[in-house]
């Protein structure tokens, strides 16, 4: 894959995010469901505001926390998501570059606020989001640059595009650019809740060759498939996309592929303090290795050791370098 001009190119819901640690009450008190993800208005956003603590405040967004990993591991990253032109979307913009990504999407001018996400993160570590779109969901094809798609080895998608209806469409034109030119695309289904709204969907994206490769957690696979037997749905999963990848937290993950099942071990973690980013900075380390042909023990072992890393501090971003991490594991980089 290194013929590419880049290794990743991410399309997600550009968001910012502002995370607290709180207590189970907090949701109670405001009738969230803990762990998911809920769409919300900039009225009850302002209402979850006015509500929350001393927060920790970060460009970010699935596939954004993604694609920062992957430029901290060393490659050549490049992230298309909407802001608006207005004071966090300037934030944003020059967060995820200085992070090392090439981010080129033109901002929106007018329309509504840049996006936020309120993280509420409860003393067990699980984390439960609240997202007011914004400016996000006005990514539209038109923001799919051909140029750049062709030029990455991967086109990873995050599942949350599904929401709004004109990203939906970028999507797929990024999709059909991306194999025109012979490249593959990924897509991480992000949310159990949000494969309850797209199973169909999904399911379509996956036979139809749409997408190569699948990220899920398990809950979002027997969402998916609506069994609560893990290996019936990993077989239909290997038999409905070319390469699957299922995280099943401190059990490590399955890399499948066609009667093939890869078995990876979770990395060893001090603490657990934050599960933020948990499955997108997985989804680096995996992508960083199939883009260094490290083969998927590898892969999975990389992805394994950057979810340790960002699980273990408040945040979806790394701490450390996780080049210089791996290395240190005596991992491919």
């Amino acid at each position: 894959m290194s013929s590419a001009q880049y290794d990743v190119l991410g399309i997600g819901n550009a968001i910012f995010d502002v995370l607290v640690r709180t207590e189970d009450d907090f949701l109670v008190r405001h009738g969230m469901a803990k762990g998911g993800m809920a769409l919300i208005d900039e009225a009850r956003a302002a209402a979850i505001y006015a509500d929350m603590g001393m927060a920790t405040e970060i460009s970010g967004g699935s596939a954004a926390n993604t694609i920062v990993g992957l430029a901290s591991f060393g490659a050549r990253a490049v992230y298309v998501g909407k802001v608006k032109d207005d004071q966090i979307g300037k934030l944003y913009s020059h967060d995820i570059r200085a992070a090392g990504v090439t981010f080129d999407t033109r901002p929106a001018s007018d329309g509504p606020a840049t996006g936020c996400s309120y993280i509420l993160v409860t003393p067990d570590g699980e984390r439960t989001m609240n997202t007011y779109l914004g400016a996000a969901q006005d990514l539209g094809p038109a923001d799919i640059d051909e140029a750049q798609i062709a030029a990455a080895a991967i086109t990873y998608l995050e599942g949350y595009l599904w929401d709004p209806p004109q990203a939906k469409e970028a999507f797929l034109k990024a999709s059909k650019i991306a194999h025109g030119a012979g490249r593959k695309v990924a897509l991480t289904l992000s949310d159990s809740f949000c494969v309850d709204r797209y199973r169909g969907e999904f399911i379509e994206l996956m036979r139809s060759r749409t997408v190569d490769l699948i990220f899920a957690n398990e809950s979002e696979l027997h969402s998916l498939y609506q069994t609560s037997d893990f290996d019936t749905a990993l077989k239909q999963l290997a038999l409905d996309v070319p390469l699957g990848v299922v995280t099943r937290s401190e059990k490590g993950c399955a890399v499948v592929e066609e009667n093939n099942i890869t078995l990876v071990p979770a990395a060893k973690i001090d603490t657990l303090v934050d599960t933020t980013g948990a499955g997108d900075l997985f989804a680096a380390g995996f992508l960083f290795g199939l883009v260094r042909n490290a083969g998927y023990e590898n892969a999975g072992r990389l992805a394994a050791l950057a979810a340790a890393e960002v699980i273990q501090h408040i945040g979806a971003r790394p701490q450390v370098s996780l080049k210089e991490l791996a290395q240190q594991h005596g991992l491919p980089v």
